[in-house]
């Protein structure tokens, strides 16, 4: 037990620095191409360039990071992604190159896919009634990185723009280096299993996906409410600009009460929630929860009721913690780095496609009058898509068996 556990805290201590990393560099990257690039036009191709590739890479990865870790070990693989994302780091802070640049987009977006190893990881030392806890407490790890790193990366770019590359990189290195010394291998060789190339892409590893018994139609589910939670945060800056007039402070206090929500949420009251209502209910309870906030957020006319919702839906975040816990139990234990990594390269496309639907039908309504309720359509779609994801959820639930 007293293993387990060690070994959870340096899971979570990885996936926080991680995400730390990822956030030092969002208010510091757009004002580094920039400064590479040279005019706006420039800036504008480079940076959507440069998050589509790593969204792209991040895809493609994750499922083969799962099914290597599922071959070799979790340590292996695991140890190898986080040194990996302390060099791309290293390189951003370093060149002058805007393909370098991208280059190291490239690397750090493979390297990140790291968290379907820790995933694997939390899935291989946990029970199968404990591990949507497991997956809580990393998607609270996730979420206090997301709450500090932005900040800590707009003070440090105030005297060094690259000052943030280079403390994300420092981070990085120095947590592999501890976790060389104190990680230990949570798949036995007996559990491990060979290597299969037509799995380890997105599209074999979904294709496993569906060949889990009963699992179904939770792979659609699990999709939609990523598509609405990413078409609600890629929109969110831009909405609050044209409804309310927001600058960044103000959007920085929400996004950080956002991180907090997802925090207590996961980190806190998973645990409890879970013995009280079970997988099941918790994720029908926690989409109804996201649902009835995303129309909220499209209706209201006061910003600071913005504040209250996003308070009132704390919910919301046990849903993707819940169904991978399910999703989980269904797969057999040598294939649990396949299983998540399938799971994640879900979540990478979602982050390519929401902005795809969210920007252009935003862009469609931008000059209405900021009273107009048709400003919050692109809520209105994730609220659509989360409504769907219920009435999925419910059949399946009705018609699939429970994985106690």
């Amino acid at each position: 037990m007293r293993h387990s556990r060690a070994s959870l805290r340096f899971i979570l201590i990885t996936v926080f620095v991680d995400m730390l990393g990822i956030g030092l560099m969002l208010p510091v990257l757009p004002s580094l191409v920039g400064e590479l690039a040279g005019s706006p036009d420039l800036q504008s191709y480079w940076y959507g360039a440069l998050m589509v590739t790593f969204g792209i890479t991040q895809f493609l990865a994750m499922p083969l990071l799962g099914a290597l870790s599922d071959r070799f070990g979790r340590r292996p693989i695991l140890l190898l992604s986080i040194f990996g994302l302390g060099s791309a780091y290293l390189i951003s802070a370093t060149t002058d190159s805007l393909l370098i640049l991208l280059l190291s987009r490239v690397l750090s977006g493979a390297t990140s896919a790291s968290f379907t190893v820790a995933n694997a990881y939390v899935a291989d030392i946990t029970t199968p009634a404990e591990r949507s806890k497991g997956f809580g407490a990393i998607g609270a790890a996730f979420g206090l990185g997301f709450i500090v790193g932005p900040a800590l990366g707009g003070i440090l770019a105030s005297d060094d723009l690259r000052l943030p590359f280079w403390i994300a990189s420092a981070m990085a290195l120095l947590n592999g280096l501890y976790g060389w010394f104190v990680l230990p291998e949570s798949l036995s060789v007996e559990r491990r299993r060979p290597l299969k190339l037509s799995q380890a892409n997105p599209f074999g590893a979904l294709k496993h996906l569906k060949g889990l018994q009963g699992v179904g139609l939770l792979i659609v589910v699990y999709s939609l409410i990523l598509l609405a939670q990413w078409i609600l945060q890629t929109t969110w800056v831009l909405y609050t600009s044209f409804r309310f007039q927001w600058q960044p402070a103000d959007n920085g206090m929400a996004l950080c009460l956002v991180g907090l929500m997802a925090v207590l949420a996961q980190g806190v009251f998973m645990g409890p929630l879970l013995q009280r209502f079970g997988e099941q209910k918790l994720a029908m309870m926690a989409m109804t929860s996201a649902m009835l906030a995303s129309i909220g957020y499209g209706l209201i006319d006061q910003s600071w009721m913005l504040y209250l919702l996003i308070t009132a839906n704390i919910l919301s975040f046990t849903a993707s913690p819940a169904l991978q816990g399910i999703i989980s139990k269904a797969a057999h234990e040598s294939e649990q780095g396949l299983t998540q990594g399938a799971l994640n390269s879900i979540a990478s496309l979602m982050t390519v496609i929401a902005p795809l639907i969210g920007t252009p039908l935003l862009g469609m309504v931008s000059t209405l009058p900021a009273d107009d309720w048709r400003l919050g359509s692109t809520f209105f779609v994730s609220a659509g898509l989360q409504f769907m994801a219920i009435l999925l959820a419910r059949r399946h639930f009705r018609a699939a068996p429970s994985f106690a």
